[in-house]
C-alpha cells in the first residue's frame, strides 16, 4: 500500500490517532538508547527517502533524516539549488525520475501546488515537509506533545496568537478532524482565509483580541511573525506586537496551560523569554517529537500503520 501525506485530511482521524499511538510507543521504546541505534524491528530496512529542500531547514531536515535511519532505512538530501529542479526542470519530471531511484519523497517548498504535482506524478509516497499552505508534519508533533502532557484532544481549547499562516491552517484542520477547538487572535490584514477556517469544520474561529483567544485555553501556540522571504517586515511587526505571548497573557489561560512554538523563535517578538524558557513551555519536547511523529508518518505512508 502507498499513501501520500500532503495534509492531515489525507490520514483522517483514524489514521492520525494510529500514527500518534505509534509515535508515542516507539519513542518510549527507545528511552536510554543512542540516537543512531535502529529500532528493534527496523520496519523500513532497505528503504531510501529522498528529501528535497527549496526552503532552509533545521528541524525538518534533521528529524526526517534521523527518522528514516532509526526505522532502518537511508536518506538522500538534496537542495533544489543543486538539482536540475533549480534550473527549470519541472516538478512532474523530477517526481518521475526520483520515483525510479528512491522509495519515498519528502519535499519542503513554497507553493503547495508543487507538492500536489509531486504526488500526482510520483509512483512512490510523497510527504509535505512544509508549504505556504500547510505544515502537517509539525502538527503531528504538536498533537503528540499535547497528548504526552496529559491532555485529551476531544474538547481541548487551543489558542493561536499572531499570524494567520500555514501552521495555523494545519492546526485548524487538526481541530476539525480530532474534535478540539481552535481560537485564533490575528491582527487585521493577517487573518487566516475563510477556506483555512473552514478546515476546522465549525471548531475554528478568529477573534479580535489575544485576551478572548486565551480565555479558558489549554494550549497557547504562536509562530514567528516574519517567515522566510517575507517583505514589509516593519509594518507587520508593528501590527503583531499587541499579540505577543507574555507571562501576563499566559496567566489568563487555564491553570496548567502549556505553550507551544514550532521554532525558530524570534525572542522578544512573538514571545518573551520568560514564557519560552518558562515552566509552561513544551517547545524542546515539541521539537524532538518531530522525529518521533515523522517516523509514524513514514510508516503510515508505506501502509504499515
Amino acid at each position: 500500500m502507498m499513501r501520500h501525506f500532503l495534509d492531515l485530511s489525507d490520514a483522517g482521524p483514524v489514521g492520525i490517532q494510529a500514527m500518534l499511538d505509534d509515535a508515542i510507543a516507539r519513542k518510549q521504546a527507545r528511552v536510554g538508547w543512542s540516537k543512531g541505534k535502529v529500532d528493534a524491528d527496523a520496519p523500513l530496512a532497505g528503504r531510501v527517502l529522498a528529501m528535497v529542500f527549496e526552503k532552509n531547514s533545521t528541524r525538518t531536515r534533521v528529524s526526517f533524516d534521523m527518522a528514516i535511519r532509526q526505522l532502518g532505512g537511508t536518506s538522500i538530501v538534496m537542495d533544489a539549488g543543486s538539482m536540475q529542479l533549480g534550473r527549470g526542470e519541472s516538478i512532474a519530471d523530477t517526481a518521475r525520475i526520483l520515483s525510479g531511484y528512491v522509495d519515498a519523497i519528502m519535499i519542503r517548498t513554497d507553493d503547495h501546488q508543487k507538492v500536489v504535482d509531486m504526488a500526482r506524478y510520483a509512483s512512490v509516497p510523497v510527504i509535505n515537509g512544509l508549504t505556504d499552505a500547510s505544515h502537517p508534519c509539525q502538527i503531528m508533533a504538536d498533537l503528540e506533545t499535547i497528548l504526552e502532557a496529559g491532555f485529551a484532544l476531544p474538547g481541548l481549547k487551543v489558542a493561536w496568537l499572531g499570524d494567520g499562516n500555514n501552521v495555523l491552517a494545519s492546526i485548524m484542520e487538526a481541530g476539525g478532524l480530532m474534535g478540539f477547538d481552535v481560537v485564533a487572535a490575528c491582527p487585521q490584514g493577517y487573518q487566516p482565509s475563510d477556506a483555512d477556517v473552514a478546515r476546522g469544520k465549525g471548531r475554528a474561529r478568529v477573534v479580535g483580541t489575544p485576551h478572548e483567544a486565551v480565555e479558558g485555553a489549554d494550549i497557547i501556540v504562536t509562530d514567528t511573525w516574519i517567515s522566510m522571504g517575507q517583505a514589509h517586515a516593519e509594518t507587520k511587526l508593528a501590527a503583531m506586537m499587541p499579540f505577543q505571548v507574555t507571562e501576563a497573557l499566559m496567566a489568563e489561560a487555564r491553570p496548567g496551560a502549556k505553550f507551544l512554538h514550532c521554532l525558530p523563535a524570534h525572542r522578544g517578538e512573538e514571545v518573551v523569554d520568560a514564557v519560552i524558557d518558562g515552566p509552561q513551555s513544551l517547545i524542546w519536547q515539541e521539537a524532538e517529537n518531530r522525529l518521533h511523529a515523522q517516523k509514524a508518518v513514514l510508516r503510515w505512508c508505506f501502509g504499515q500503520i
